[in-house]
């Protein structure tokens, strides 16, 4: 049945721990009537515990003022009793409003802390809000754009093989290469504004030390560079193939940017033993990172300052979300991405993966070598044969 209107309603739901203390308080009341010249003990254990209580429960204002009074008329009453009796002087009242203010100076500063905490909530909540609506964005703005560039990039480069005046194909090259440009840019924004999402990876067993040939097959004839293999562990991690191909995709194109013809790229896995981390190594030596630049390298649209005038690959211009990407992928793997580098001298980068579940073989450790365009005899050498591109779709 529905409360009567304007019947009384007690301010706060009553706990099993309001009722002890409350217990407790007549208690100390029958005390200071009993024991009249010791009343300051029990006194005091009545203020103390409410004010441990109060600790327990920070009541809202209304409550506390009702308890405060309570408490105040109570322990007045008990020790003017006192006074009037002659057990105690008149002086001991005026302990009741000292504690009572007190406690209301403890009251202030709990209230002005939870102000603080809900603020800074509110403030949290705000912030992943935006967050969220960020990253929908940026995977929205990257898909709807993805379409239309393509269909511009394949008309821009139609039109490059219609072309025969030199100068218009210099300026349909400009436009098919901004247009790329833009496309692996929106492409990346899609991959690292996912790289939150529970189902961002697809995890499967994937052998690092092929893993890594493939990706120097596939990078090999893109630029004149001593590509390398170093040591390869035989080691089988769990990871998404196609994130990590993307990852290791953005290394190699760091390396081909800041590096120019005759420069070495070396590519390497090392498995440090069971249950440690394994780590893919892309080094060069290129132009490095100036010292200033290398703590903020994996920052988004951070593309780093050439060393010197001649550094890098003809002045290719990058996104900015390269290494981003990689340190996302990483992370979503459960791992990190590392950076050593000197100027003029070049760059390591390690993009650090989980151990594996399985033991590491270390029956297959390779020392660095050379690839050259005349590739080894599959016949001499059957296990190390680097196999066709087998993610032929996946932009560089």
């Amino acid at each position: 049945m529905a409360r009567a209107q304007g019947a009384f309603a007690w301010p706060w739901r009553v706990a099993w721990v309001d009722v002890v203390w409350a217990l407790f308080s007549v208690v100390n009341l029958a005390c200071i009537l009993i024991f009249s010249h010791w009343e300051t003990i029990p006194f005091h254990f009545i203020w103390i515990s409410l004010t441990l209580l109060y600790g327990f429960r920070v009541w809202a204002t209304r409550p506390t003022l009702w308890v405060l009074a309570v408490v105040m008329v109570t322990t007045f009453g008990a020790i003017g009793w006192d006074v009037y009796t002659g057990a105690q002087s008149v002086d001991e009242l005026n302990e009741v409003p000292l504690m009572a203010a007190m406690f209301w100076m403890m009251v202030w500063h709990a209230r002005r802390r939870l102000d603080s905490d809900r603020e800074r909530d509110l403030v949290s909540d705000e912030n992943a809000r935006l967050l969220a609506t960020q990253r929908r964005f940026l995977q929205d703005a990257s898909h709807q754009l993805r379409t239309p560039i393509t269909i511009a990039l394949g008309h821009a480069e139609l039109l490059a093989q219609e072309l025969t005046e030199r100068t218009e194909r210099r300026d349909i090259q400009i436009v098919v290469g901004e247009l790329t440009r833009l496309r692996r840019l929106g492409e990346r924004l899609l991959v690292i504004a996912a790289s939150e999402d529970p189902g961002f990876l697809r995890p499967e067993p994937v052998a690092l030390d092929r893993f890594t040939m493939d990706a120097i097959r596939r990078w090999r004839p893109t630029a004149e560079r001593q590509w390398r293999i170093g040591r390869l562990d035989m080691v089988t991690v769990s990871a998404d193939r196609e994130r990590l191909g993307l990852a290791v995709d953005a290394l190699l194109e760091n390396a081909v940017r800041h590096t120019t013809d005759g420069d070495t790229i070396e590519l390497s896995v090392l498995a440090a033993g069971p249950g440690q981390p394994v780590r893919m190594i892309v080094a060069d030596t290129g132009t490095g990172i100036l010292p200033t630049e290398q703590a903020h390298i994996f920052d988004r649209f951070r593309t780093g300052s050439p060393v010197s005038p001649a550094g890098g690959s003809g002045g290719a211009k990058g996104t900015g979300l390269g290494l981003a990407l990689v340190r996302a992928v990483a992370h979503a793997h459960g791992g990190d991405v590392q950076v050593r580098s000197t100027p003029g001298e070049g760059s390591s980068f390690e993009l650090v993966l989980p151990a594996p579940a399985t033991a590491v073989s270390t029956s297959s450790v390779h020392p660095a070598r050379a690839l050259s365009w005349a590739a080894s005899s599959p016949d001499a050498q059957p296990d190390r044969t680097l196999k066709d591109d087998v993610w032929p779709t996946r932009n560089r």
